[in-house]
């Protein structure tokens, strides 16, 4: 099974991306962020085999790749249909939803119905705080290797919501419970507002929420 690759980006378009190693081969890797081609990368991987096919899910750091796979164990989502509410809500997100009991939240992203996002709730309730044990950084070894330009923040142009934006949103969630508005309320339309928007603090969020309510 592969868990971790690697090497110089040969290609990526936010979809996927392809990974040459430096044993000279090249992966296909479902990645929802675009590289800089030419960068090296470091990348987590959920290797999913089937009897037809095998695919890998590439994610920035371990805490994502455990909450992949933790969703692909419950029954009715497969891989495509985690990979999608990973990169649409986030992991942090995701245990807040699962905690709260916020199916709407879960059903937000496409390819999860009503059904799959109770089936979550339900299977992951006891099970998605562990998540949390595992690393959310984001690290990558370059001593000793081909002089390649080191992938950076500032090479990728986000797709989908960052840990900033995860750690923005929680905190004006917070906000908006204390003024009296409840999650399944505030979160569709700050889910909305991020991703059209450049949007840097809490405070920010909150404003532009509050206007649309």
């Amino acid at each position: 099974m592969i868990g971790h690759i690697q090497g110089k980006v040969l290609f990526s378009d936010g979809v996927e991306t392809i990974v040459l190693t430096s044993s000279g081969i090249g992966y296909q890797v479902f990645f929802n962020r675009v590289l800089s081609e030419g960068s090296f990368v470091s990348i987590f991987i959920s290797h999913q085999i089937k009897e037809a096919s095998e695919q890998l899910f590439g994610f920035q750091n371990l805490r994502d790749k455990k909450m992949f796979e933790l969703l692909t164990s419950v029954k009715g989502v497969g891989p495509k249909g985690a990979f999608n509410l990973l990169g649409y809500l986030g992991t942090e997100s995701i245990i807040e939803s699962v905690l709260l009991e916020n199916k709407k939240a879960l059903t937000a992203a496409p390819g999860v119905g009503p059904k799959a996002g109770a089936q979550i709730i339900l299977d992951l309730a006891k099970k998605i705080n562990k998540i949390r044990m595992y690393s959310p950084s984001y690290k990558v070894d370059a001593d000793n290797l081909e002089d390649l330009p080191v992938f950076s923040a500032s090479e990728v142009i986000e797709t989908y919501p960052n840990d900033k934006s995860n750690e923005i949103m929680n905190d004006a969630l917070v906000a908006c419970k204390e003024l009296g508005f409840r999650e399944d309320q505030v979160l569709p339309i700050a889910q909305k507002i991020l991703s059209d928007n450049e949007v840097t603090k809490p405070e920010q969020l909150v404003h532009l929420v509050l206007k649309e309510i």
